[in-house]
């Protein structure tokens, strides 16, 4: 089992796609469930709608899940698992407030130590307890030996006790922290392999020690993946436009461009174009790179040209939203637009009224002529046809031709451009 759990707090970044998809893959190809989950128990930072937008995005990728969880549904599970550790000695209460505990971290600061938890209420009487009458937090006795677990990118991890510490699992409002809410899930979830980011590496050590104190034995992989870094080689921020999915695809970049690009990140693959069903068959999550990877919009680009061109020519003119038969040409200007809503631009442009500027006695000759001509097969035919009949020359002849057939005085090769503008010539005549 396999899942990714998105919190509905923002836009749905490149780096969560990118944990979605090596997800998903690695699930189709061992045939098992991929599970979605709303992480959403931080109900002050949590935004109303952001939920659909997440499953909105993984169906506009491509990414089916066969469970789907709200994590705060499984509240009354987080609970009975936290009564079970306090019952059985392995979790207590902490009556510790947030003042005693900044002055605590304060003191160690100064001292030059990392802060950690002093025990103050780990072995309160029974009757102490009962008597104390201020808010408590729950939290977890820190395990007694070494946490170990093996990474598939990073290798074998291990941390020791202190540095796991005696932490919170329940807060004062009795709603679960994230730590414990994540492992109460995967283990009732039965998820067998875990791939996030690697800013999760120091929460898998309390995660599983969680489990382990649960008494569940059930062995979960891990692989946590190198961050993103952005094309000035730092850490990616949120705040990066092109780190939204939402803006990628706004852009006009297609999902199967974004999900290719993600796939290539940081990993060697047997070719550079490709599909999410082509990379079920060859995707190694053990091949992952564990320096961190850059991300190249150029590079995006590119092979968001390429997969434009792959598109059958009905969905690429649903995309373009025409009713006319524009597949071609739009693939043809690929050469000079990377994104759908640059090819749009392009096209709008082509079937605009245009402004003829200085040119307007040489377009109007070349407008009626265009009206009624014969359409040739080829640009040579057609060129010799208009030069002979409107009786213009050089540039007095080119630049207002091309004017009329793309609505700009720079662009492609005319020659080039022909066979895919011929079948508009009557059309673009009028306009």
């Amino acid at each position: 089992m396999y899942r990714f759990a998105p919190s509905p707090t923002g836009d749905m970044h490149i780096g969560n796609l990118r944990v979605a998809l090596f997800n998903y893959i690695c699930a189709k190809q061992k045939n098992t469930y991929f599970v979605l989950r709303i992480e959403d128990t931080d109900k002050t930072r949590n935004i109303e709608g952001k939920e659909e937008e997440i499953k909105q995005i993984l169906s506009l990728f491509g990414i089916s899940w066969q469970e789907y969880y709200i994590q705060s549904e499984n509240l009354k599970f987080h609970r009975q698992m936290a009564l079970k550790l306090v019952s059985e000695k392995k979790a207590f209460a902490c009556f510790c407030t947030e003042k005693e505990l900044e002055e605590k971290k304060e003191l160690a600061k100064q001292q030059g130590k990392p802060y950690r938890y002093d025990g103050a209420c780990e072995k309160l009487a029974d009757i102490d307890i009962l008597e104390c009458e201020k808010p408590f937090v729950i939290r977890l006795k820190k395990p007694n030996k070494t946490i170990e677990f093996l990474d598939l990118i990073k290798g074998k991890l291990s941390f020791e006790p202190d540095n796991i510490d005696s932490f919170v699992i329940m807060r004062t409002d009795k709603t679960p922290t994230y730590n414990f809410a994540c492992a109460v899930d995967d283990m009732l979830e039965n998820i067998t392999c875990i791939i996030r980011g690697e800013d999760h590496v120091s929460n898998t050590p309390k995660q599983e020690h969680i489990r382990q104190s649960l008494g569940y034995d059930q062995k979960i992989s891990y692989a946590h993946l190198p961050i993103i870094l952005n094309e000035q080689g730092v850490k990616m921020s949120k705040r990066e436009a092109h780190s939204s999915v939402k803006w990628l695809l706004e852009q006009g970049i297609l999902p199967s461009a974004i999900a290719n690009y993600l796939l290539i990140l940081g990993n060697k693959t047997p070719c550079e174009i490709f599909t999410i069903n082509e990379a079920i068959s060859w995707f190694d999550i053990n091949k992952i790179s564990k320096s961190p990877a850059k991300f190249d919009l150029k590079k995006l680009l590119q092979i968001n040209r390429e997969h434009i061109k792959l598109l059958e020519n009905s969905k690429l003119n649903e995309i373009l939203n025409s009713t006319r038969d524009l597949a071609n040409l739009a693939k043809f200007y690929t050469q000079e637009a990377s994104t759908i809503k640059e090819l749009k631009e392009k096209i709008h442009a082509i079937f605009s009224p245009k402004d003829y500027l200085e040119f307007e006695k040489e377009c109007k000759i070349l407008k009626e002529i265009l009206n009624g001509i014969e359409l040739f097969e080829k640009y040579d035919d057609f060129k010799g046809y208009l030069l002979q009949k409107s009786g213009l020359k050089g540039k007095n002849f080119f630049m207002p031709l091309r004017i009329i057939l793309t609505g700009n005085i720079h662009g492609p090769e005319l020659s080039d451009l022909y066979p895919h503008i011929k079948n508009f010539i009557h059309e673009l005549a009028r306009i």
